[in-house]
């Protein structure tokens, strides 16, 4: 079962540069942050209430977010949706025989993720996240 918003992804061009906003000017609490070379992205987590404003900094220009930010500028990228079994989910999409991206949950900066394919959403990029404990 989907619990909340888990967090709202949002791709920057500097990591820093989208830090100094989200951090320093609205006051949100930096949590975490990593590289994900698998994802072409540098990441970071930052809390607001019961949920997390996800900062995306492509570090590979042929990546997802690298397309999404050479398209678009930036901008809002994806909503995330907390589970306590990512799989689960991933398994009721997929017999609902809804478009996904990830055949299998992966490892990213939230926890264990997948996403789902935009197409079935008419143009919004869900992805599932069941977080791991620290």
């Amino acid at each position: 079962m989907l619990k909340k918003i888990h967090h709202v992804g949002v791709v920057v061009p500097n990591l820093e540069q989208g830090l100094k906003f989200w951090r320093d000017s609205l006051g949100l609490r930096f949590t975490k942050s990593a590289t994900i070379e698998e994802q072409g992205v540098r990441a970071a987590l930052l809390r607001v209430g019961e949920s997390e404003i996800e900062l995306l900094e492509p570090i590979n220009p042929d990546g997802g977010v690298g397309k999404f930010l050479a398209r678009r500028g930036g901008g809002l990228h994806h909503v995330c949706f907390e589970t306590d079994n990512v799989e689960l989910e991933l398994d009721a999409a997929r017999a609902k025989q809804v478009p996904l991206i990830d055949q299998k949950p992966r490892v990213g900066l939230a926890g264990m993720i997948c996403f789902l394919h935009p197409k079935a959403t008419r143009g919004v990029l869900v992805e599932y996240a069941q977080p791991m404990d620290e």
